[in-house]
């Protein structure tokens, strides 16, 4: 590698600190201020009660309006960490969360379009993503409901709590971190900025968790913008290495490339053109695709570490959660083979299905992604 190369890999991944510690500012910041506009003031959104159909479509259209889970997950860390919203209730939202990442690499296989043949392979590639996390859906929200009414804890929030007790420690929110500390004077750096325009207490507040969410969202871009230009430029090559060796090492390809970019639309919309050129099968991007569904979980337990306080346990639950989520996900869909195959059985029909009928594929991603949720989510649900 020349001089200059390792140059600027080193900027890119200083740039990447600096970015994860405004991030993390950020998380901060949008605690900080719908705390301090008191209790109850999300209640018009996300009640105790919500129905968790409507819980699950927001995650979903959140997810497809920013185009990122990470940026989802991490809001939704930061409503729980300002006491604002139950865990419970975050639970069918960081579901949607992942049901609504899987939106970009399904458009990116319409670029595929024009060829059938390689519209068909692309669309499964894309859509195998999408039948994953259906499927852990309908399988995983009937239990962890099931599960809270007989023993008034789900599964996955049960799972979480116990490793987020290991993690925190039952005095954890009692330990004065420097991590912390610096994440706290960041805010209020951004607080202090806010005061000398703004001097009404509550509008402080509001602006205060706009800017978290805008720095949110900017970093997070950002991160993944300077990631990508380390990684993405050798990817395909290490996918194409590596794969051969079987579906475990290719989930742990998937879990480090998304790690590394912090984005699994990136990992999973890399793979849509290598499969419609057939450079790669079905059965090669499928574990890929739920190692990428594990390596996005980081950007939320990243979020977690900036919570502080009674509600660091109630954070780190909830990003927990999502982790859990995913690994029970795989358990069930990926470990036993005859239910690995359900999954790109589906895939692959569909496709063929779409590749005859383009229009249904178009008219599948506009409804299930963005109209359906939309409607149900303006009409205010059922609660």
């Amino acid at each position: 590698m020349s001089t200059k190369l390792k140059n600027s890999v080193a900027l890119r991944l200083l740039s990447t600190v600096l970015l994860l510690y405004l991030f993390l500012v950020g998380i901060n910041c949008l605690g900080g201020g719908i705390r301090g506009l008191g209790s109850g003031v999300m209640d018009a959104y996300f009640s105790e009660g919500m129905n968790p159909v409507l819980g699950l479509l927001v995650g979903i259209l959140a997810t497809t309006l920013v185009q990122s889970s990470s940026v989802t997950t991490s809001l939704i860390v930061g409503l729980v960490g300002s006491g604002q919203l139950e865990v419970a209730s975050a639970v069918p939202m960081i579901m949607g969360a992942n049901i609504g990442t899987t939106v970009t690499n399904t458009l990116a296989s319409m670029a595929h379009a024009t060829q059938d043949r390689e519209f068909k392979r692309a669309f499964a590639a894309a859509t195998c993503h999408d039948f994953f996390n259906f499927l852990s859906v309908v399988v995983l929200l009937p239990v962890e409901l099931v599960s809270r009414k007989i023993m008034g804890t789900g599964l996955l929030e049960g799972i979480a709590a116990t490793v987020a007790r290991w993690t925190v420690g039952a005095k954890g929110a009692t330990y004065k971190s420097p991590l912390k500390k610096a994440f706290k004077a960041g805010k209020k750096w951004v607080e202090h900025g806010i005061e000398h325009f703004v001097e009404d207490e509550k509008t402080v507040y509001i602006l205060l968790a706009i800017a978290g969410f805008a720095i949110i969202l900017v970093t997070l871009t950002l991160i993944v913008k300077t990631m990508r230009g380390v990684v993405v430029q050798r990817m395909e090559r290490y996918v194409n290495r590596l794969l051969g060796s079987g579906g475990p090492v290719a989930i742990v390809v998937g879990i480090l490339l998304t790690v590394m970019v912090q984005s699994s639309s990136i990992t999973t919309s890399i793979l849509v053109p290598l499969a419609g050129a057939g450079a790669l099968r079905l059965t090669q991007i499928y574990p890929i695709t739920i190692g990428a569904n594990i390596g996005t979980t980081v950007t939320a337990l990243l979020a977690s570490m900036a919570v502080s306080g009674e509600t660091a346990m109630a954070a780190r639950q909830i990003a927990l959660v999502h982790l859990s989520f995913n690994l029970c996900g795989i358990l069930t869909w990926y470990v036993p083979a005859p239910a690995r195959r359900l999954p790109l059985f589906l895939a692959e029909w569909f496709a063929e299905f779409a590749t005859h009928s383009k229009k249904w594929a178009l008219v599948y991603v506009a409804g299930l992604f963005y109209g359906l949720p939309a409607l149900i989510v303006l009409l205010g649900g059922v609660r």
